[in-house]
């Protein structure tokens, strides 16, 4: 209680005397002592703000008086400033800037002793006394030796990070202040305008204002310093006819400043793009970003080590790096001469490129002038068109990038890409062939659409057509190699499907890589992807591949060169499968009509024995497609069957009445009696009573089967049929009436064939 009641007259007295000085010989030393350990240190932690206090109005009244004491009051800042008490610190902090501010000719000789302390708890748990340790480090630094600036920096950027906005104005306050006003900031630009332009994205609107505000001033003080220097481009200098949209142009000063220090600048950012702190690298990523806007053209020398840092910085995990990364790669492509960045880009390529050197090469060419660009739209469209980049891999987001690419030059370049048209479709054809997403395949259906807008050409199908015999020409000239690993067959199985009535035009190419492709001893997962292909055009033919009407004429190569031979019995499932599609491709032929009966009779002796067997497949679409043919080819051709064509068609057409497959079973039954009309007319009718008969008995037996559908369905084929031989089918008949379920079926056969007795 004494020594706090001395400590408020002391207060008092020093408030109000006239001469305040008269007391620091006796006072300051009694200071020392109470506030410096360990010896008589005070142990009260509100006496030694009291006492600190007393130091701060000591300092007010008596001012430059005090530096003989420098020494002394040094010292014991060097103490409260590690003080356990953060009002203590806070005290002291303030204390140390009044002083360096009351005696600056003396306090350069002490101020580097109290950087440590203040380093020490810049980082207290308390924001204020973080606060007031910055600020006091800016007066220290800024009225002491300015040397002290390499000590503090890491420290301070350390606190740009800080979670309190305070703290992180602070620190924009004294940079700014000693950009403005410290004796050597020449020597520390360098150093101090990245910490300045890093409070550019501050996500408090207050901060990024003053930082501005500061920069601003900066740069016009810089400007009249060096108005000599900077004479000529302040008279003549003109404004870039390209430039960022929605960014305002900083200050010839401001601009002036960055680029001279660049070089300095510009490694250490680098190396923080890569840093294993997040946080570090976005804020890395946000300052290059600003940078590069004020250096404008002067980023040329340094374009080397630019481009190899984004392609790290656009591989990062943290989008927001990818983000900031791909807006300074755009100024690359804004303030750079393609000349010059292409030549490296191309060479990043000739290596394995990765899906992040694209991504850069994308935002590079969006960030272009179009006039600028365009004498470098064709090795653009060649670099990106080489199998070694569009086809290097298969993985979704590298084929994003690629796209995107893609879609840059079209953006940028307009009309100019006509040149480049047939490369930029070999890219999309390649993108849409991987195996991805909707997304994707509907992104590039869109990027398609674009690139045939610019041409002012009416849809993709006029694009595909303008390129179509080109890109079957790039495709024939691997098709002997192909196998189900070969990106060229999905990019074929592209161009089909997707051309609609345009493939219609190239079909001396196609058909020529499909008899190639589909050769028994070619790979069997190849031919089976592009069996399956080939029943989808034939499906809708008149609107596929023969659009133009020009398919007959190669209907004998699919037929004899491509079908026949595919329906030969191997083993295994996939050579199941490719007979199960080539019978499919088969029936759509017939199905829509191209295989005319002229055409049938052409093949039916190379053809009938295959489909014929492929009525035993383990597949039940392949049997019912079989027994569907083989009527077809019955009620073209079966009138000119010699016995054995008949014998060995209802034979097996026969074994279907008993198949598992309700539809096949029908589509026999119908098949049958076809035959039978066939047989009816034929020469060879009178030699084949014996096989008719035994039909006549197998068929009554399926007359009872428990499928009601199939009894009508045999019902009908023995009404065809009994006009051959009815006597003998009555008396057939009456041997089995008695063991079916129901007379029913027999009955009304027999009223039939009574019935036609009659009318003849």
């Amino acid at each position: 209680r004494c020594r706090e009641l001395a400590l408020q007259l002391l207060r008092h007295g020093l408030s109000h005397g006239e001469r305040p000085c008269e007391a620091l010989p006796v006072l300051l030393p009694a200071l020392a002592q109470r506030l410096c350990p360990p010896p008589g240190a005070e142990p009260s932690e509100e006496l030694r703000l009291g006492l600190v206090e007393l130091l701060s109005l000591l300092l007010q009244r008596c001012g430059a008086s005090m530096a003989p004491y420098l020494g002394d009051i040094t010292r014991v800042l060097q103490a409260t400033l590690l003080d356990h008490y953060a009002e203590v610190r806070r005290e002291s902090c303030r204390c140390a800037g009044a002083c360096a501010r009351a005696m600056p000719e003396h306090f350069h000789m002490q101020s580097e002793s109290l950087i440590k302390p203040l380093m020490q708890t810049i980082s207290h748990q308390h924001y204020r006394v973080r606060v007031d340790v910055i600020q006091a480090t800016g007066a220290v630094i800024q009225f002491g030796n300015g040397k002290s600036v390499d000590d503090v920096l890491s420290h301070l950027a350390q606190r740009l990070f800080d979670e309190i906005p305070k703290v992180r104005l602070a620190v924009t306050t004294v940079i700014g202040e000693w950009l403005l006003h410290l004796r050597d900031r020449y020597s520390y630009f360098h150093k101090l305008i990245p910490l300045l332009l890093g409070s550019f994205n501050d996500e408090i609107p207050e901060n990024t204002k003053l930082a501005w505000t500061y920069w601003e001033k900066i740069g016009l003080q810089w400007e009249k310093e060096n108005e000599e220097d900077l004479k000529d481009k302040m008279d003549f200098s003109v404004s870039p006819s390209h430039y960022p949209k929605g960014e305002p142009r900083p200050g010839l000063g401001c601009r002036e400043l960055v680029s001279r220090n660049l070089s300095k600048i510009l490694p250490g950012l680098c190396h923080d793009m890569t840093d294993w702190v997040e946080s570090t690298r976005i804020k890395a990523s946000q300052l290059l970003y600003t940078l590069l806007l004020h250096a404008e053209d002067h980023i040329t020398q340094h374009v080397e080590l630019l481009l190899r840092t984004l392609y790290q910085a656009c591989s990062d995990e943290e989008s927001e790096v990818v983000k900031n990364s791909v807006k300074a790669a755009e100024l690359i492509g804004t303030f750079v001469s393609p000349k010059v960045y292409l030549k490296l880009i191309t060479s990043a390529f000739g290596q394995t490129p990765k899906a992040s050197c694209v991504m850069v090469l994308a935002a590079v060419i969006r960030g272009s002038p179009k006039e600028i660009l365009q004498p470098h739209v064709t090795q653009l469209g060649s670099t990106l068109s080489q199998a070694g980049v569009c086809q290097r891999s298969e993985e979704v987001f590298y084929m994003e990038q690629l796209l995107y690419c893609v879609q840059a030059l079209i953006e940028v370049c307009q009309e100019d890409c006509k040149e480049i048209s047939l490369q930029l479709m070999k890219v999309l054809v390649t993108i849409m062939a991987i195996p991805s997403s909707q997304d994707l395949k509907e992104k590039v259906e869109k990027t398609m659409s674009s690139l045939a807008e610019v041409q002012q050409l009416e849809s993709v199908h006029c694009l595909y057509q303008q390129h179509i015999i080109q890109l079957m020409e790039w495709l024939s000239v691997s098709c002997e190699g192909w196998t189900s690993y070969s990106p060229e067959v999905l990019h074929l199985v592209v161009i089909a499907t997707h051309s609609g009535p345009v493939i219609g035009e190239a079909l001396d190419d196609f058909i020529l890589i499909l008899k190639t492709c589909l050769q028994p001893n070619r790979d069997p997962q190849m031919r089976l992807k592009l069996f399956t292909v080939l029943s989808q055009l034939f499906q809708k033919a008149n609107e596929t591949i023969n659009s133009q009407g020009l398919f007959p004429s190669y209907l004998e190569t699919v037929i004899k060169d491509i079908l026949a031979p595919n329906l030969q019995w191997h083993a295994g499932r996939t050579a199941a499968a490719i007979r199960a599609t080539a019978v499919l491709c088969l029936w759509a032929l017939i199905h829509c009509e191209m295989l005319s009966p002229k055409e049938i009779l052409k093949v039916k002796d190379e053809l009938m024995p295959q489909i014929i067997a492929s009525m035993d497949e383990d597949s039940k679409i392949t049997r019912l497609m079989a027994c569907r043919i083989v009527d077809v080819f019955l009620k073209v051709c079966g009138r000119q069957f010699d016995a054995d064509k008949f014998k060995n068609t209802y034979t097996e057409v026969l074994k279907r009445l008993d198949d598992a497959s309700c539809d096949v079973r029908l589509a026999a039954a119908h098949t049958l009696a076809n035959w039978f009309k066939c047989l009816k007319d034929s020469d060879v009718k009178s030699s084949m009573e014996g096989h008719v008969e035994f039909l006549y008995q197998e068929l009554l037996i399926h007359l009872d089967d428990p499928d009601e559908n199939l009894q009508k369905a045999v019902l009908e084929v023995l009404k065809e049929g009994s006009v051959l031989y009815p006597d003998l089918l009555v008396r057939e008949i009456e041997g089995v009436v008695h063991k079916h379920q129901t007379p029913l079926y027999c009955n009304q056969l027999l009223h039939h064939i009574q019935s036609a007795k009659e009318s003849a």
